[in-house]
């Protein structure tokens, strides 16, 4: 039996795409995800890249009003973690237009929050994350400078 059922369509279908090459300007993470039982390692990757940007459960109403392939996430490549049982690598392409400029706190908000308690997941960990440096430039820093902030 399957312990998760997404909603209307299986992620997979909008969310993972093999053929997809990274960009420069993408935030790339890879996750190490555990699918419950009866779930493909690539629907489990496709959640993650949904549920971590614009997937949700329901038709929004602002659906129509934005392009879907513009703020993404995409599942491009998952493989299985050697010596280990039902884990998987799935790396995530996040494109910076999902992102608020300067804000640490909205990309990791957007990038670990809500998906770390999907349904579709046993376990779900950030393993490595690729910030370009278009988008680390706008960060301000520490506002008193960095050695201020180590002498405290």
């Amino acid at each position: 039996s399957v312990g998760f059922k997404a909603g209307v369509k299986d992620y997979k279908l909008t969310y993972y795409t093999p053929d997809y090459e990274t960009k420069d300007t993408d935030i790339l993470a890879a996750f190490r995800v555990t699918p419950q039982p009866g779930v493909p390692p690539e629907e489990a990757g496709a959640a993650v890249a949904a549920e971590s940007s614009t997937g949700t459960w329901t038709t929004v109403w602002t659906d129509g009003l934005t392009s879907l392939d513009r703020y993404k996430g995409r599942c491009y490549h998952i493989e299985a973690v050697v010596g280990e049982e039902n884990q998987y690598i799935a790396y995530v392409a996040y494109p910076l237009d999902l992102f608020e400029e300067g804000s640490v706190t909205n990309m990791f908000t957007s990038i670990v929050g809500n998906v770390f308690g999907f349904k579709a997941l046993r376990a779900l960990r950030l393993e490595d994350l690729r910030i370009p440096t278009s988008y680390s430039k706008t960060f301000q820093g520490p506002p008193h400078g960095i050695q201020v902030e180590r002498d405290k």
